[in-house]
């Protein structure tokens, strides 16, 4: 309890607190249900955001391939809502009712039994947790534990995206190929294409994103968080201090790889299909830009720069359909050169400065009246103002009499 009331009364926690006003009231209020699961779609990135922050920013670990947990958690979920949507009523025109279409197209006539276990939702949300999780301690260990790191590390996580690309793409007939799993309709029943259905979704999808802020902030702030950053700045100190350096990036990597695999199963929800597109090189760059220019050690930061870059992407590609890629190219690195530390650095070097000016000068002005009020004197009379004198002579004189005689005392 002493542990959650110390986190609540931190500096960062008034940041949170604004996000939240913003995602829970401002944007339900103000944008139309397409426009908010627009931006549903766009804060699922920013859980790949805030994973980044922890692995780049706090451990000093840069991963390439963060789309490789965000596609695989997409696909998990992406896998319960085909089944469900492949039942053989749906399906009869199909030479083999009851599979996926892509499946019947490919000449399969009975479902893969490593699908069977996907009709299960429990099994489905915990394969989005778990596998992912299983890749990234695989990769992790496996490289760490040899101390392989920096650019080295950076350019294997894009080679595994690389790798997992040409898998998906190359199985057709059991992952959709090219075009992915679409025509996601229903999860237990429930239309999630209905305006209501999007508007659900959206908060969950915040409240999730919330909670994973908080629940990393709680890390930070904890002895690992410290833990994480003594070995991003003297890894070999904290090496020769007895810990297992190797296990604490793991732990790191891992965290990154289970926040992205919820964004994406996030994304396949609120957005309907999930695709190779989303697993690659390029989208894995995209997710490190989020990072950067939210700030890549501000949580809340990251989920701005989400926002902001992802923003620029539809304004862009909407407004400028020729030159949009040019203008986003553009747009980061006029940010990056302007801000270094991001948006959260911005706010670092220049806001907050300027709030704590302000603070300390109605600190100075309300001590400067305070000594004025204290330097008065005490006594009554010498308070009582001076229009009130000659009141008190006349009174002094005596009772005015008749014919303006005034009266004067034996």
């Amino acid at each position: 309890m002493n542990a959650l009331k110390s986190l609540l009364m931190r500096p960062s926690t008034g940041s949170i607190l604004v996000l939240a006003a913003i995602l829970l009231v401002v944007f339900p209020l103000t944008l139309d249900i397409f426009r908010l699961n627009l931006v549903g779609k766009y804060l699922t990135y920013g859980f790949v955001a805030i994973g980044l922050v922890m692995l780049w920013g706090h451990a000093g670990i840069l991963s390439l391939g963060q789309g490789v947990f965000f596609g695989l958690g997409g696909y998990m979920m992406a896998m319960f809502l085909k089944l469900e949507a492949s039942d053989p009523e749906s399906t009869k025109i199909q030479s083999t009712p009851g599979i996926p279409d892509f499946m019947d197209w490919n000449q399969l006539t009975e479902l893969p039994l490593w699908w069977e276990p996907f009709r299960s939702l429990p099994f489905a949300l915990a394969a989005v947790i778990l596998v992912p999780a299983i890749l990234a301690f695989v990769i992790g260990f496996a490289m760490f534990k040899r101390r392989v790191g920096g650019v080295y590390f950076a350019i294997i996580t894009q080679a595994v995206a690389l790798i997992l690309t040409v898998l998906i793409i190359g199985q057709q007939g059991y992952t959709g190929g090219v075009n992915g799993m679409t025509d996601l309709k229903t999860m237990l029943g429930w239309d999630i294409r209905e305006d209501g259905s999007k508007l659900i979704l959206y908060y969950v999808c915040a409240g999730l994103l919330l909670a994973s802020i908080l629940a990393c902030r709680w890390i930070q702030s904890s002895k690992l968080g410290t833990l994480l950053l003594a070995m991003r700045d003297k890894e070999d100190r904290v090496r020769f201090s007895g810990y297992d350096v190797a296990m604490f990036k793991v732990f790191a990597f891992v965290l990154a790889a289970i926040l992205a695999a919820i964004g994406g199963a996030m994304f396949t929800l609120q957005v309907g299909f999930m695709s190779p597109s989303f697993v690659g090189i390029v989208p894995s760059i995209e997710m490190v830009i989020f990072a950067a220019v939210g700030g890549r050690m501000s949580l809340v930061g990251a989920v701005y720069g989400a926002l902001l870059v992802n923003f620029g992407k539809t304004y862009f590609s909407e407004s400028f359909p020729d030159l949009w890629l040019f203008l986003m190219a553009a747009l980061f690195i006029g940010v990056t050169m302007a801000f270094p530390n991001g948006l959260a650095g911005l706010v670092e070097s220049h806001l907050k400065p300027w709030w704590r000016r302000r603070r300390a000068q109605r600190a100075e002005q309300a001590e400067r009246l305070a000594a004025a009020q204290a330097s008065w004197p005490d006594q009554p009379e010498s308070r009582v103002p001076a229009a009130s004198a000659p009141a008190s002579a006349a009174g002094a004189a005596g009772p005015k009499l008749p014919g303006g005689i005034s009266g004067q005392r034996a």
